[in-house]
This record gives structure tokens, sequence and C-alpha cells, in this order.
């Protein structure tokens, strides 16, 4: 593990665990198997435990742990499924978990309205098997079966943002805590609204730093009428990449569109049992009416054939398409397998999509030159990608190979106005890439961070650095 800015360690206060057992009884767990779940995510970085675990239920429960932990001045760090790929949910200063998974109900659907508000611990399946009679459905689609709250703190995103945007457009407003213990609703329902700072947008992809959230309103989209899944395969990923940008160009309002090289198809075949050609691959995705997504697909169909796309395939079954995606969500999972007892370093880069070729050319021949296997992939439609780099978390050479590869590929999405992150947050692990990308901006960071938490007790070490 590296997190340089983490705050010391102390010992957890007597009278704060006697305070937290008196209130909160069961809800409060200090047991040794409990912590270390606590104390991580699925990235490579090694375990760092909680002091205890509370499962609050309620907004209310939330704010007296805050309180009585500022009172203290011990860190809180928020957990929710604990999928997160930086290092958000590690411990690396001690101090107390809040686990929101007990805040899990769905508290209003307003169908009319195209908005749900739900609490902190209701994921995203969830949610839309909710919505499943409504004729609604919840599009934002990490892979993992995240908590939305969880989610909106990462600012996540995932296969369907090229179509339906990320968190970021996707919460209305949210209810949350903050670093006194203080309960803030930053927005209603309205579609659009000029009250003030915009509260919402700041805590999106704050990580937990600025405060807890507990509830919040997301938009709804209507089911479309039709949905056409296509797979092709090329020669080169370079084929495959234009093929994208063109269609983009284009102005085919495709829904989904991934990449897997050669890599990941054979990691997905084995682990999914699909018989897919083991070259570069795209997968894409098409909403809307059965004569729209028949010419959508047409149009992508053509544009891969100019440029030597092979096998081009697409249904409308759903059995199908679930097929399909459930093996691009598990790629991760598969590429693991390709180096079994290996952790991976994730890269999460995104770029304009006009230099989204010449980037990944680069990064390939960075990926020829590795000792390891790496893995290519990603939510190519909105030019993010991401390496899977395969690493012995106990072999040093192999972690500086990784983090040396991690930071040429960072600083190429830079060096062409993208950044170093598209989805998968900062934590303790990019904190110097933020500075790299934004440089000033990161000093107006640290000033609402100080503000908003003077103690440093909101998930301290991560995203900015406060001494």
């Amino acid at each position: 593990m590296n997190a340089p800015h983490a705050i010391p360690r102390q010992p957890l206060p007597d009278a704060l665990l006697a305070a937290l057992k008196e209130r909160f009884g069961p809800a409060l767990t200090t047991t040794p198997a409990v912590l270390e779940h606590h104390g991580k995510d699925e990235s490579w970085h090694s375990i760092e435990a909680p002091d205890a675990v509370v499962y609050p239920a309620t907004t209310d429960e939330v704010a007296e742990i805050v309180t009585l932990c500022a009172a203290h001045r011990v860190p809180i760090v928020p957990f929710g499924a604990g999928t997160s790929l930086e290092g958000h949910v590690l411990a690396i200063s001690g101090g107390i978990c809040v686990d929101m998974t007990r805040m899990n109900r769905v508290l209003a659907v307003h169908a009319e309205d195209l908005d749900a508000t739900v609490e902190a611990g209701v994921t995203r399946k969830q949610l839309n098997r909710e919505l499943a009679a409504t004729g609604l459905f919840f599009p934002i689609d990490p892979g993992a079966d995240a908590t939305l709250a969880g989610m909106a703190a990462t600012r996540a995103s995932g296969t369907n943002a090229v179509r339906y945007g990320t968190m970021r457009e996707s919460v209305l407003g949210m209810k949350a805590v903050l670093a006194d213990g203080s309960v803030v609703q930053t927005a209603g329902r309205a579609r659009k609204s000029s009250a003030g700072y915009d509260l919402t947008r700041l805590l999106v992809g704050s990580e937990g730093t600025l405060g807890i959230i507990t509830e919040l309103t997301v938009r709804l989209y209507p089911q479309p009428e039709a949905v056409s899944a296509a797979t092709c395969a090329f020669t080169s990923v370079d084929a495959a990449v234009r093929t994208v940008i063109q269609t983009i160009q284009l102005g085919v309002p495709i829904a989904r569109c991934e990449l897997l090289d050669a890599l990941t198809i054979g990691a997905v075949n084995r682990h999914s049992k699909l018989g897919l050609r083991e070259a570069p691959m795209l997968f894409c995705e098409f909403h809307g009416t059965a004569a729209g997504v028949a010419e959508q697909a047409q149009i992508v169909q053509e544009i891969a054939r100019e440029l030597g796309g092979m096998d081009f395939q697409w249904t409308t079954l759903q059995e199908e398409r679930t097929r399909l995606w459930q093996a691009r969500h598990d790629a991760y999972p598969a590429c693991l397998k390709l180096r079994p007892g290996n952790r991976a370093v994730a890269t999460d880069v995104c770029v304009p999509i006009s230099r989204l070729a010449e980037c990944i050319a680069a990064t390939n021949e960075d990926i020829a030159r590795a000792s390891m296997p790496i893995a290519l992939f990603g939510h190519i439609g909105d030019g993010n990608f991401h390496l899977v780099i395969l690493i012995d978390p106990e072999n040093p050479k192999d972690i500086e190979e990784a983090q040396a590869l991690n930071e040429r590929v960072v600083m190429r999405a830079l060096e062409m106005d993208g950044t170093c992150t598209g989805e998968h947050g900062i934590g303790f692990g990019k904190m110097d890439f933020l500075e790299a990308e934004l440089g000033s901006a990161v000093l107006a960071m640290r000033a609402i961070k100080r503000a908003l938490d003077p103690h440093n007790i909101m998930n301290p070490g991560k995203v900015v650095a406060i001494d």
C-alpha cells in the first residue's frame, strides 16, 4: 500500500467505543473478520481495517455516529458494497467504518416525473427490480452491483454512459451528513434549479471526504421499445477504435459500445464459456424503435466492414443480450484468472474521442514491452479505457513496473487533454495525478475540504491532502 497522506493511526478512545456500544448495541462490531472485510475493496492495495464497524438504519443514526466521532476527532469511512477500485473504503487512518447497507429502502418512485428517491444502501440491481412493473429503468451500470450512494460518491458511470451519462447527470438531489453531524438536503426533485451553490454536484464524486450520503433522488428513463446487441471482431485494436470514432462522429445514438482486446476475449471465453473469435472485438447495444435499432446496427456494420470488421452478429433476444453483457461485466474477474493468485492494478484514463486511437496505439506499445499479462478493455464510446495489469502484490518489481506503466498511461492521457480517471475516482493512489491534471484547482478543493471538514475526519488521506 502507498498512502502517504494518511494521518497516523491512534487507538480508538474508550469513551467513544463505550458511547457507540451503548447507543447501537449489536449494530456495532469489532469482530476481526468483519473489520477485515471492511478494510478492503477490489483494488490491489493491502487490507487496512477500521477499528470498529457501525450499521446505521437512518439518517439520524448516521448523524449521531458522526457527531460522536467529531467530538473525539476520530476518522470516519463510509462503506457500501466494497466494489471500488482505488482504495476508497480502506481505513488507512483507522477509525470508524459506517456501513450503509441496512439503509436499503426505495423510499418513493415518481413514475410520472421519471425519478426515484432511495436510501444510500440501495443497489442499482435492487432499484431496477423495484422498477420492473413501471416501464422505467435506472441506466447507470458500472458492472458491479454497487450501492447508489457509493456510485454517486465515486461519480461512477459504466457501459451505458455514452447514451445516458454518468452519476453526475443522474443525481437530482441528496441528503447528506456533514463532518459536524449536521444534515443537509442539497436539492429537491426539480429537473433544473439556479438556487445557490450546487452542493449536489459537490458531493457527487467527493468519495466520502466531505460528508456521508444517506439518501438520493435519481433520474429514471423509459424502457426502450426495442433493444439489440451486436458483436464484431477486428484484425486490430486500431480498426475497432476507428469504427467507434466514426460511429460517434456520425451521430449514431449508440447506447453501449465496449472494446475488448484479444487477451480479454480469450479470458472471457474461458470464464463465461463463450466461443467468440479471440481477436479485438466490439460489444455494442442499440436502443429505440424496432426500425431504429435495425438501422443503427446496419450503419455500424457498414462502418465496421469498411475497416475490416468480421463476424458481425446482432440479436434482439433478451437472454442472448443478458449473457453477452454479463460476460462483459465479468471481464475483470475473468482477467484475474490469466495469472492465478495475482491482483490487478487497474488504469482508468479517458481522452477526447478524436485522440482515442492515438492513445490506445501508444498504450499497446507499452503493453508489448511489459513483463506481465495486461488486458485492455473499456467504455470506448466515451473515450474511457482500462488496463488490467496483473501483479504479485508481494513482488516489489511487479509493483514498480505496474506503477510506472500506469504513470505513463496517465501522463499520456493528460497530454491529450484527458483525465487520470474516467470513472473509478482518486482514492489515495491518484492524488498526485489529480494535481498534475488540475494544478491550482486542487488548492480550491483543499479549501473546500478544510471548510467542511476542519478536523479532517471524513475519509482522511483520500482525494486531496490536508496537513
